[in-house]
């Protein structure tokens, strides 16, 4: 089944053979203090929601961040919406992320987790996250294109997961891109280079719309939903 194969990788990311610029360090939730915890709730949505073989249509946001992902092991999705939209408690842990509050919005108006989920399959063009230390500041999350010689470094690294998705079962005519700036412009590019899918579909990301548009929150989750029937 899907999930079976998608848990054979998601359950095992490794950077120990990526040589990452001086300062910069790996956020993983599954080797983290939290791993056991994270590794039940990412086993169990995937045994809910991808014990099939249906193709899902791939939505990529750009990196786990420290709130979400970070937190749950399960991308835009904090242990509040865990919580209260998935069925899943979490032990040991709590966080609130603002786009984790629009995503689920918007899933709720595509019918809720279960329909949503029966056909899309959200995770990132980097499937691991990132911090730096700042001096004064210690480490504070980072994009993997914030920092040339590491978004270089992990190119390799994300090639390989994302043909790792497809070979797990995804669709490849159509995929969505979190992110219309930077994160759209280096899949694009790299897409180009590799020809993996034949369209992509880029979308506003959940934290620029709850930063920036949030009084327009309806207009961005009709555009969500457009692009999920598109």
């Amino acid at each position: 089944m899907l999930a079976d194969r998608l848990l054979q990788h998601v359950l095992s990311f490794s950077l120990s053979d990526v040589a990452l610029p001086k300062g910069i360090g790996v956020l993983d939730p599954f080797h983290g203090e939290n791993a056991t915890e994270v590794r039940r709730i990412v086993e169990l949505f995937h045994r809910r929601y991808y014990s099939d073989d249906r193709q899902r249509v791939l939505m990529l946001g750009i990196n786990p961040g420290r709130l979400g992902a970070g937190s749950t092991g399960l991308p835009f999705t904090d242990t509040k919406r865990c919580e209260s939209d998935l069925g899943i408690p979490v032990s040991g842990l709590r966080t609130h992320e603002p786009s984790s509050d629009f995503f689920y919005r918007m899933i709720r108006a595509a019918g809720g987790a279960e329909a949503f989920y029966s056909s899309v399959y959200v995770h990132s063009v980097c499937p691991l996250g990132f911090v730096k230390e700042q001096a004064g500041k210690g480490p504070v999350n980072i994009n993997y294109y914030d920092d040339k010689a590491l978004e270089l470094a992990v190119t390799r690294f994300v090639e390989d997961w994302l043909r790792t998705l497809i070979g797990c079962g995804m669709r490849t005519d159509v995929v969505l891109c979190l992110g219309t700036g930077k994160n759209a412009a280096y899949f694009t590019k790299l897409n180009e280079r590799l020809g993996l899918f034949g369209r992509i579909v880029a979308l506003e990301h959940p934290r620029y719309v709850m930063q920036y548009k949030a009084k327009q929150m309806e207009l961005y989750i009709d555009k969500y939903l457009a692009a999920l029937v598109g």
